[in-house]
């Protein structure tokens, strides 16, 4: 007993600085990535005001950076390279995902940061499709509610904008108010594919035995070869090179776009695999807050009263539904005295 008090005081501060270490990762590299990309995107580089407008050339250096490095970590840890999941299974993911982030890019072309980021609060609701249809979930009543209300909330941020250059930035691309649908459709778009991609990577790890490096390597691998033929076949492949050659401020911020991009990766899957997911879906909902007042105060978009209620409405309805989900369940005594039976497979 005597040896037992030293170890929890030892364990507690590790525990600590595990979560310190989890935050920090995940906070640094998701908000100067959300920066980054609606600086690339939105912002024009060079004494000549020119705007890069090839995003799937962002999705090949971001995914091929990812492949490299989940090459190497894979080497280092002594694993195998060899694909455990038939190859056109990540070639599937490959696929949703790029078009994931292409429609993410795209959209900045025609809405402001923060009306996005508030968008991709709602893919609880594509994620529940794909649940349903891929895996078979069923779902209560309560997560509709849920899905229901943040879907109410992200509706009224981005239909009732503080300006016009809110939702349609004309004096960016020389679009107006008529694209404002287009920009809703991409980010329609991105929901539904992340969602796609999230779910089948679900069904991925549970119905292979799947190290976390082997799905990200084959995954960003053949999203590198699939974007790098698009971007040939779209003929964007040597002007977005000598674009990126002619302006150093923007091969700078692409560089540090996927290096931070791959590393948020690492640090999302050593927050679940430490912590679980419902610390991660908190501290992603933290995230999504902090990037939304950042872009306000960096990038000056101005919010108006009724995008403040919307934002109240999604982000109180997302931390409602993580303490829900946090609230402690009856043990097993409890539900033996209040008559309740036992499952089968209660234990894992």
């Amino acid at each position: 007993m005597a040896e037992t008090a030293p170890l929890s005081i030892v364990t507690q501060p590790s525990k600590l600085w595990k979560g310190v270490f989890a935050v920090a990762g995940i906070m640094t590299t998701l908000v100067t990535y959300g920066v980054l990309q609606e600086k690339i995107m939105r912002v024009p580089y060079g004494d000549d005001k020119a705007f890069f407008r090839y995003s799937l050339f962002l999705v090949f250096c971001n995914r091929i950076t990812t492949s490299a490095i989940s090459a190497g970590a894979l080497l280092a840890s002594k694993k195998a390279l060899d694909p455990v999941a038939p190859v056109y299974k990540y070639s599937l993911v490959s696929v949703s995902n790029i078009l994931t982030t292409t429609c993410q890019y795209e959209a900045l072309k025609y809405v402001s940061f923060p009306v996005q980021t508030l968008a991709k609060c709602a893919k609880m609701i594509p994620v529940m499709v794909w649940g349903t249809i891929i895996m078979q979930k069923k779902y209560k009543g309560q997560d509709y509610l849920l899905a229901f209300l943040v879907t109410v909330g992200c509706s009224i941020f981005i239909l009732y904008p503080a300006g016009s250059s809110e939702i349609g930035p004309s004096d960016i691309y020389g679009r107006g108010r008529e694209n404002t649908v287009w920009g809703i459709s991409l980010m329609i778009g991105y929901l539904g594919f992340d969602g796609f991609t999230s779910t089948f990577q679900d069904k991925l790890f549970k119905g292979y035995d799947m190290e976390i490096y082997n799905q990200i390597f084959y995954t960003a691998f053949c999203s590198c070869v699939l974007s790098l033929t698009g971007l040939i076949l779209q003929g964007q492949l040597l002007p977005a090179i000598h674009f990126v050659s002619s302006h150093n401020d923007c091969f700078f911020d692409i560089a540090l776009l996927s290096t931070v991009a791959t590393a948020s990766q690492f640090f999302i899957s050593y927050t679940i695999r430490t912590f679980g997911a419902l610390t991660f879906a908190t501290i992603m909902t933290t995230r999504q807050l902090v990037s939304i007042m950042l872009s306000c105060l960096w990038f000056s978009h101005p919010l108006s009263r009724e995008q403040w209620i919307g934002a109240v409405v999604v982000f109180g309805t997302l931390y409602a539904k993580s303490f829900l989900r946090s609230a402690p369940k009856p043990s097993p005594s409890q539900q033996m005295q209040n008559g309740a039976s036992l499952p089968v497979k209660g234990i894992p």
